[in-house]
């Protein structure tokens, strides 16, 4: 096995993985035409590993039942697994033989007992027709194949991704658990025009979600009605699970960045924050609409707002392309907010650099620009596409503001095949400016308390696209409407709803 070598479109597995990985994409493509590309994937991630030999060993999620219950948890695949394999079956397993170029799913045997009960997963037959692998075995066998494996490739490791996953009675100077994770991560960083696929249509779906949300905001009463029609509309169309808990806030409650208690009345709300994305094959979206429920501004301040974040989306996106640093897009984006809220009278007292560098507009503006997206909503990467850790400077648990780290030329770059989100906000949270910003004598000094009491019945306003890099620029991902579009939607389905 360890010296087998198989022939794709005419050049070597050995030779290929010398190649670099944009040409590697090109030639492995035509493989496995409407699956998942798995093979693919594994072959980039030994790429990334920088070696020619050894075996990848990768367990799904097992079934899980919840304590001292016959129920079990709701089933979540594993994502690394997901990646290498495109299974979305519970209690599998997964190997790649690198020198061999052999990867071979591990699925569990049908208990005719439960299959009346449960149902079944794939047999033998039908995941080889299913997925894009070379070999498929029953679970049972996993542990043999590994000791055989071992025996026979005696100067190989065995990669995986953490100590605790490692197979069972194998020597751990076998196994390698500390170069796998930042090969995958660098591996699912770029994504190929397959994962493209899936991030649109759960885009599509979410943007249907979103539109149908729109369409019956004028007659909803409580929170809790948007996350229903959301969810509702996703499933109706396939998609049966969110990428993360909606976030269906209204009025102050729209200044909590994560708020998912989605249980308030909107009566006397101005604004609704919507952000929900649901997810495809594993594959996620992530979208955020702000909007006023009546279709119509309800005050100045609401509108001023908006506004004002709807230039800072906009001016970041029309910059996306190769080579940017997202850091310096989060920059921009905050030196916006900075202009715009001295022009509202929210800051004052400074120039925008002073303010800039007191750090003050991060208690308007308290998280990143964005992140990376696809099988996790914050996906992974090699490193963080912002540099620092900028949400966690934003609530320090000392209550201790800090200034804004600077763009340098070590910052991470945009590129190709990057698939990531833009969402600016600009939020007015009561608990945090009495209690974290206002009382600073470095922040305080630039806020108008005064002018701040006007706006805290906005809450907060974010708008949230997902972006994908191209080689000459961008393309929005994210066809849910907003704008004049977003309010045309609300104010023709209330007129729908009394025509």
């Amino acid at each position: 096995m360890a010296t087998k070598r198989k022939l794709l479109m005419g050049v070597t597995i050995r030779a290929m993985h010398a190649l670099p990985w944009k040409l590697l994409s090109i030639q492995i493509e035509a493989s496995g035409v409407n699956k998942y590309p798995a093979k693919q994937h594994a072959q980039r991630v030994a790429h990334g590993l920088n070696v020619q030999s050894g075996l990848i060993y990768l367990p799904g999620q097992q079934t899980v039942y919840l304590e001292d219950s016959d129920q079990s948890e709701p089933f979540r695949q594993r994502r690394y697994f997901y990646y290498l394999s495109g299974v979305d079956e519970a209690d599998c397993y997964l190997t790649y033989d690198i020198g061999g170029d052999l990867l071979t799913l591990y699925i569990p045997p049908t208990n005719p007992q439960e299959v009346t009960w449960v149902g079944r997963g794939s047999t033998v037959e039908e995941a080889k027709a299913r997925y894009d692998v070379d070999g498929v075995r029953l679970n049972t066998a996993l542990e043999r194949d590994v000791a055989w494996w071992v025996e026979t490739n005696r100067n190989d490791m065995i990669f995986v991704l953490h100590e605790t996953q490692q197979p069972v009675h194998i020597d751990a100077s076998r196994v390698d658990n500390s170069n796998l994770l930042p090969a995958m991560n660098s591996a699912r960083v770029i994504k190929d025009s397959h994962e493209v696929k899936l991030i649109q249509r759960a885009n599509s779906v979410s943007a249907h979600a979103h539109r149908a949300v729109l369409n019956n905001i004028h007659r909803f009463k409580n929170e809790a009605q948007i996350e229903a029609t959301f969810i509702d509309a996703c499933m109706s169309e396939g998609a049966k699970h969110q990428a993360y808990s909606v976030i269906a806030a209204s009025g102050e409650n729209n200044s909590t960045l994560h708020y998912v208690k989605n249980d308030q009345p909107l009566e006397g709300r101005q604004l609704v924050c919507l952000d929900a994305g649901c997810e495809w094959d594993c594959h996620a979206s992530d979208v955020t609409r702000t909007f006023p429920i009546s279709g119509h501004w309800p005050s100045p301040e609401a509108k001023y707002i908006y506004d004002l974040v709807q230039l800072m989306q906009t001016s970041c996106i029309e910059r996306l392309k190769p080579g940017v640093h997202f850091r310096s897009l989060h920059i921009l984006a905050h030196r916006i907010a900075i202009e715009g809220l001295l022009n509202l009278g929210i800051l004052r007292g400074g120039t925008p650099e002073e303010i800039y560098q007191s750090g003050a507009s991060q208690a308007f503006f308290p998280h990143g620009l964005g992140h990376h997206l696809g099988l996790e909503v914050h996906d992974v990467s090699s490193e963080p596409i912002l540099a620092t850790q900028i949400e966690q400077q934003a609530y320090p648990m000392q209550h201790r503001v800090l200034s804004m780290p600077s763009c340098t030329a070590e910052s991470p770059v945009l590129e190709e095949g990057m698939v990531i989100t833009v969402e600016p906000g600009i939020y007015f949270s009561r608990y945090a400016l009495d209690n974290i910003y206002l009382p600073s004598p470095e922040i305080g000094r630039f806020i108008s308390r005064a002018v701040v009491e006007r706006y805290l019945p906005v809450g907060g306003v974010r708008i949230e696209d997902d972006i994908l890099i191209t080689a000459d620029g961008y393309q929005n991902l994210t066809t849910a409407p907003k704008g004049e579009e977003m309010l045309r939607i609300i104010r023709d389905g209330a007129l729908t709803s009394r025509g």
